[in-house]
């Protein structure tokens, strides 16, 4: 949102000078490993021209810097956690290698240049790769807390949303920003959490702050009491004060998902923008995985479930599986299989409920398997079966499925593509009675921004995530 300045470039430039540093230390770890290291048997005696995989080691750090120019790795500011960035990364360091490999096969180097090599540098380079951008990022972060404000702000509105934006700008340090007034519209109520110090005037004052040069950046919050003539006024007289201007539209207050814009005979239309799981590949690549990872989870969890049914059956009476009805992908409902945890009477006296910390209705080998999330290992066969997928939204039960519907904006969109066995939400600790509205924020994010990348990082932190699990 801040123009680009000095500390953005240098920042750009020190992240361009690291990955290159990485990518040729990583390749050249990976001509160690392969040829002196002994972890890899030789197949030819001697070791190869050391020249040769020096010069290679520069073709692949340029390579990777032009790549990851192209993605746009090197735009400032980059905003947001370092493990967000870690999916682009890893999509950007496997085109990478993908292109190398590629590369070494189409240049007849003499010796050839090894294979394996570049197999094994997939995994050096990113090693070395997600290390130093770890150690720029912290290094990026602290620098810029250090500088002084560099983007002085106007926001027109003083609504909840006018307060959520000032908030979100000063609490990143790399954009170097503060809201120095905010201007009324009409006759609006401010949110309380707006410094009344900071409430400096109307929108008719608006021309003041621009002639005083101390600002540069005017943010349009509130816009259903101005005229489209009275905003197009706005944006001139920025303009001509060569302040930049930002607008937040009236839908964010429905909407916060990805926009996208297209163009007919010159008029733009704005809609929704497609989510990565509304392409064809993404959802097959997705699939695969399900197979896979279920296939793979129904193996390990044989001897799991065989020790659980013995104990379920000895604690109390009842079956050892729980059979619950849950919704599924697009609102339909299907059959979710899990250890049984309960009194099989749980419910009877209350009807559905959510599950709460110490709850008296659990057993207690049910009180163990839902500490540890193995209640839920019979849903691998609901993952092979297609009812769900390994990760994405919890599903669940068409009792509250009703009530939220139409008590929470948004909440159907969470049934856009298959539940998950676990998700963004859960490994955040939002399960059980949890906010309904975090939930759904964290679960649309996912959606949002699905990659298999995402899933993996997801499924690792499962196995350590035990918050709310009761």
């Amino acid at each position: 949102m801040k123009r680009r300045d000095t500390f953005d470039v240098m920042c750009g430039l020190l992240g361009l000078a690291g990955d290159a540093v990485a990518v040729y230390l990583g390749f050249q770890l990976a001509v160690w490993i392969r040829f002196s290291s002994g972890l890899i048997p030789m197949f030819h005696e001697g070791l190869p021209p050391a020249e040769l995989y020096r010069e290679a080691g520069y073709v692949v750090a340029l390579l990777f810097c032009f790549i990851y120019q192209a993605l746009g790795l090197y735009a400032r500011p980059q905003l947001g956690t370092f493990s967000e960035r870690i999916p682009r990364l890893v999509r950007a360091t496997g085109l990478g290698i993908l292109l190398a490999t590629a590369l070494a096969f189409a240049i007849q180097t003499d010796p050839p240049l090894s294979r394996i090599t570049v197999g094994v540098s997939l995994f050096t380079i990113s090693a070395l790769l997600l290390t130093i951008r770890l150690i720029l990022f912290r290094v990026e972060v602290a620098m810029a807390r250090g500088k002084r404000i560099s983007n002085r702000v106007v926001v027109i509105g003083t609504d909840a949303v006018a307060a959520r934006l000032r908030i979100a700008l000063e609490k990143e340090p790399r954009l170097r920003t503060a809201v120095i007034a905010f201007l009324t519209v009409g006759s609006e109520t401010p949110d309380p959490q707006i410094p009344a110090a900071l409430i400096r005037g109307s929108v008719e004052d608006l021309n003041r702050f621009l002639e005083s040069g101390e600002v540069n950046q005017v943010i349009l919050s509130s816009t259903a009491a101005l005229s489209h003539a009275r905003m197009a006024d706005i944006i001139l007289d920025c303009e001509r004060a060569l302040v930049s201007f930002n607008l937040v539209p009236d839908l964010f207050r429905l909407l916060t998902i990805t926009m996208d814009i297209q163009t007919v005979e010159g008029i733009p239309i704005l809609g929704t923008a497609k989510w990565p799981l509304d392409y064809f590949w993404n959802r097959v690549a997705k699939r695969t995985e399900d197979i896979v990872g279920s296939l793979t989870g129904l193996l390990l969890s044989i001897p799991v479930i065989v020790i659980a049914a013995i104990l379920i059956k000895r604690s109390s009476p009842g079956p050892i599986f729980y059979r619950q009805t849950r919704c599924g992908e697009k609102g339909s409902t299907f059959t979710m299989y899990k250890l049984r945890t309960m009194n099989v009477d749980a419910e009877q006296s209350t009807g559905p409920v959510w599950t709460v910390e110490n709850d008296p209705r659990r057993t207690r080998v049910g009180a163990f398997l839902r500490a540890y999330n193995l209640d839920e290992l019979p849903q691998f066969w609901n993952v092979l079966r297609g009812d769900m997928s390994l990760v994405g939204p919890r599903p669940e039960r068409p009792h509250f499925v009703e009530q939220f519907k139409e008590d929470i904006s948004r909440y159907m969109w969470r049934h856009y593509h298959r539940p998950g066995m676990t998700g963004w939400a859960q490994v955040n600790g939002l399960r059980g009675n949890t906010s309904i509205h975090e939930r759904i924020n964290y679960d649309l994010y996912y959606l949002e921004n699905w990659s298999l990348a995402l899933d993996f990082k997801i499924l690792a932190r499962t196995l350590f995530t035990r918050a709310n699990a009761y």
